[in-house]
């Protein structure tokens, strides 16, 4: 018997069919263990917390929805003195770091420079040390009574300084551990957009008379904002949810002078154990990481 062949479907039979219809599933079953360890360990801890900072979780099940949380970050003295501190932080370290990061970068990039490849994994390996370990080696530099920082300022018949007791001195170790860590990281970043400038631009420039720090103003800036943006706006991110350093250099102390958002969202969340609350304080900062990513973007991303 002979099989007559089927004419194809036309257009407007596929297009009745369907999208799922016509789609190939092969792929979406492919990805499809992704996407549900996603929904299981992202997406649902995400809508759950964003729903529990409406209700006052030590009520239990219970608990009605409201603003209480929300309005309580408005009134509540702790949240601005740690708002106050992680902005004090931003806008000193992380200038002063990606500045530092930027000057390294052009040294490492240099083809005066011997052995560079020892001098980037030496910058670079800071960030390789634990964030506990380098901590403790920090409070134990600053100490006030046996530190290293202190004897070599009394060796050189200059007082010493109560580093991890006074408000300032205390922020002062932060920044400086953080810039520490964070440096060379940035640097290699950096590096890597150096890298990616052509040398017949400097060519150019060097035949039309343009001295070093010309070139560096006019051409390697410029240039390199891609790199300097995308370093800017992690750099934001991460001092925004700082957590380590104040928790366990200075313990957010003396007196909540180095108290962070991150460490005041723990306390809250796992020491007072109300978690609404801590739910409300964490997703503020990512509304706050998120307007400053968006200023960041139309201020320095924009073509001139």
């Amino acid at each position: 018997m002979t099989t007559v062949p089927q004419p194809p479907a036309s257009p407007r039979a596929v297009r009745k069919a369907g999208w799922w219809a016509r789609t190939p599933k092969a792929p979406y079953l492919f990805i499809l263990p992704y996407l549900l360890i996603f929904m299981t360990f992202w997406a649902w801890p995400i809508i759950s917390s964003f729903l529990m900072s409406f209700k006052d979780s030590r009520l239990g099940d219970t608990a009605p929805f409201g603003l209480a949380n929300w309005s309580r970050l408005v009134q509540d003295e702790f949240f601005r003195t740690a708002l106050r501190n992680t902005l004090v932080i931003l806008v000193i370290q992380v200038p002063l770091m990606l500045s530092l990061a930027t000057v390294l970068a052009v040294a490492l990039n240099s083809k005066l420079l011997k052995a560079a490849g020892w001098f980037r994994f030496a910058f670079f390996a800071p960030l390789v040390v634990g964030t506990v370990a380098y901590s403790a080696v920090f409070r134990l530099l600053f100490n006030t009574d046996f530190g290293m920082v202190n004897r070599g300022l009394t060796g050189l018949g200059l007082p010493a300084v109560d580093w991890l007791n006074q408000s300032g001195p205390a922020m002062t170790v932060l920044i400086l551990a953080m810039t520490w860590r964070w440096t060379g990281y940035n640097a290699i970043i950096l590096l890597a957009g150096l890298q990616g400038i052509s040398e017949d631009v400097y060519e150019a420039a060097s035949i039309d008379g343009a001295t070093p720090w010309q070139q560096f103003w006019k051409i390697t800036l410029p240039l390199l904002r891609p790199s300097l943006l995308f370093c800017l706006v992690l750099s934001v991110i991460g001092t925004l949810q700082l957590f380590t350093e104040p928790a366990l250099i200075t313990n957010s102390g003396p007196g909540n002078s180095t108290m962070t958002l991150g460490t005041y969202l723990y306390q809250q969340g796992f020491r007072s154990f109300n978690f609404g609350y801590a739910s409300a304080i964490a997703y503020t900062v990512a509304a706050i990481a998120a307007i400053f990513s968006v200023v960041q973007l139309r201020l320095f991303g924009r073509d001139e």
